[in-house]
C-alpha cells in the first residue's frame, strides 16, 4: 500500500471514529433518561409493595400496632407455628438511594400531611378511600385527614427542588411508621400523584388510588395501566 493510501485510510478511520463519538454523545442523554425512568418505575413498584405490607401488618394487629422498622415487615406475620411473608427482600431496598434504605414516615409527620394534600389536589379535591386499612388506624389519623391545607404548591411558593418540612428529621429505623419515602431528593422523570420529586413520594396504605403519570418536556400523560392497590 502506498504512503498516500495509508494516510488516507488513517484519516478515514479517524473521521468514522469521530462520527461515532458524536452520535454516542447525542444519544447518551436519552439513554440516561431511560435508565433513570426504569429505576423510578422500580422504586414505585417496591414502594407500593412496602405500603401493602404495612397495610397487612396494621390489619393483622387490628389497627393497634405499627411496624417500627423494615425488618418488622421482612419478618412477616404469625401464621400458626410459622411466619407468613408480607414483604419480599428486594422491595425492602430503595433503588433510588445510595444505601438502599427507605426513610420511615410517621402518622404525624409533616411529610405525610404534605403528601396527602398533594394527593387531594391531584384527585380533584377528594382523598381516595382508606377503607382497606383497619378503622382503628384510620380513626387515629382522622383529624389529620380533615385538616389538610389544600392550597397548591404554587400558592405556597414551594419549589419542586425543595424538601418538605420534617423530611430531614426522618430516620431509617426504630420509628413506628405508616409509610416510606426515598432518601433521593432528585427531580423525577415519572410523576407519582402528579409529584415530580423523589423525596415527596410517600408510599403508604392510606388514601390509595390510581396515580402514576409519565412526564415529557411538554405534557403530563396519565398512565391508563396503573391499577389501584387493594
Amino acid at each position: 500500500m502506498a504512503i498516500d493510501e495509508r494516510g488516507y485510510t488513517t484519516i478515514t478511520l479517524m473521521a468514522i471514529m469521530t462520527l461515532i463519538a458524536i452520535l454516542l454523545l447525542a444519544v447518551a442523554p436519552s439513554i440516561q433518561r431511560e435508565v433513570q425512568r426504569e429505576k423510578e418505575i422500580e422504586a414505585i413498584r417496591r414502594g407500593e409493595e412496602v405500603a401493602e405490607a404495612i397495610r397487612q401488618y396494621v390489619n393483622f394487629y387490628q389497627g393497634t400496632r405499627l411496624p417500627s422498622s423494615i425488618d418488622d415487615l421482612l419478618e412477616g406475620l404469625p401464621d400458626g407455628t410459622k411466619k407468613r411473608q408480607i414483604l419480599r427482600p428486594s422491595a425492602a431496598v430503595d433503588p433510588l438511594s445510595e444505601d438502599g434504605k427507605w426513610l420511615l414516615v410517621e402518622i404525624n409527620s409533616p411529610v405525610l400531611k404534605n403528601f396527602a394534600r398533594r394527593v387531594q389536589n391531584y384527585m380533584g379535591g377528594a382523598l381516595p378511600s382508606s377503607e382497606n386499612v383497619h378503622p382503628t388506624m384510620v380513626n387515629q389519623v382522622g383529624v389529620f385527614l380533615t385538616s389538610i391545607d389544600t392550597r397548591t404548591d404554587e400558592e405556597k411558593e414551594s419549589s419542586a427542588d425543595e424538601t418538605d418540612p420534617g423530611y430531614n428529621e426522618l430516620t431509617t429505623e426504630n420509628r413506628p411508621f405508616i409509610g416510606v419515602v426515598s432518601k433521593s431528593k432528585s427531580k423525577s422523570i415519572i410523576a407519582y400523584y402528579g409529584i415530580e420529586n423523589h423525596s415527596k413520594w410517600v408510599f403508604t396504605p392510606l388514601f390509595r388510588g390510581s396515580a402514576t403519570a409519565t412526564i415529557n418536556p411538554q405534557t403530563i400523560i396519565p398512565n391508563p395501566n396503573q391499577k389501584t392497590t387493594p
